[in-house]
């Protein structure tokens, strides 16, 4: 059971860092590129889209590594996961403090609407998804490090 617990962490919280990784370098670069705010419908589509689905892959996420760090407390890697939990309990306390806000005035904008110093804030949120990016980032290769125990 335990075995079955660390591969589907493992998928869960790999697939979640390729969501974002995709997001961070290569959906909002597109994105950016595009002349004038033609990129704006994008990322405020993205953002009520995400923003609905990733709180739970987020917690969800932590949640596995939460229960896989307390069943296999005895085990090879413990330590492993337990950082990779409390990285991903970091990835969520940044999510909730530094790029939901900016997420839900974005998934209001429209074009006719838009606040002076929207560019601004799209790059502010793109800077703390970087280190979100990161974050995660290192919490799957733990948790890939732990599985290979």
């Amino acid at each position: 059971m335990l075995n079955a617990l660390e591969v589907v962490t493992t998928v869960v919280v790999g697939v979640m860092v390729g969501v974002e990784f995709s997001v961070a370098f290569f959906v909002n670069p597109i994105l950016n590129g595009l002349p004038g705010d033609n990129g704006l419908r994008g990322r405020t589509h993205g953002a009520r889209l995400l923003g609905a689905v990733m709180p739970f892959w987020y917690v969800g996420s932590l949640v596995l590594a939460a229960i896989w760090a307390v069943a296999g407390w005895h085990h090879s890697g413990a330590g492993l996961v337990v950082t990779a939990a409390g990285l991903l309990i970091l990835s969520v306390v940044m999510s909730i403090l530094l790029l939901v806000p900016i997420n839900n005035r974005v998934k209001t904008w429209t074009a006719g609407g838009l606040p002076a110093d929207w560019k601004q804030q799209m790059n502010r949120w793109d800077r703390f998804h970087y280190v979100r990016v990161a974050v995660i980032v290192a919490a799957f290769a733990l948790l890939a490090a732990a599985l290979a125990l």
